[in-house]
């Protein structure tokens, strides 16, 4: 559908396939934003408008807010949360590890070995602490 103007385009410029090949990527990326304009303007003028108090009113859960909205949280879940993505992270090292062990040899199973007792010292001192109990 729009190869005949990217053509049209550039059959009077001498441009090389490669930069071609992007005019044709930025021709479909500006037909694409001229849609979703084009869409958005025709919704806002076809769309009803009866403002209405109520409906600016903050509305959680189907029970209306009661007193102020700002609450303080425990730091127990923001520490639980870390030490997930830390282990997360953890699984993600270990495992092109394992993919590659031969190729490590020796020196690369030390090296892993050290990585999970530094790991596995923190998750002893977290434990520890009690930063593991929910409660």
């Amino acid at each position: 559908m729009l190869w005949p103007i990217v053509s049209a385009v550039t059959r009077f410029a001498a441009v090389s396939d490669f930069l071609r090949s992007y005019l044709t990527v930025g021709i479909f990326g500006g037909v694409a934003l001229a849609l979703v304009a084009g869409i958005l303007g025709l919704a806002s003028l076809i769309r009803p408008t009866r403002p209405q108090e109520s409906k600016y009113v903050n509305y959680e859960s189907g029970v209306d807010p009661v007193g102020v909205g700002w609450s303080q949280a425990e730091i127990r879940y923001y520490i639980f949360a870390l030490l997930f993505v830390l282990f997360d992270v953890e699984a993600v090292f270990i495992f092109p590890w394992a993919t590659r062990l031969e190729a490590y040899g020796a020196f690369g199973a030390v090296e892993m070995g050290i990585f999970i007792v530094v790991l596995a010292l923190g998750l002893l001192y977290a434990w520890r602490k009690g930063v593991l109990r929910w409660m």
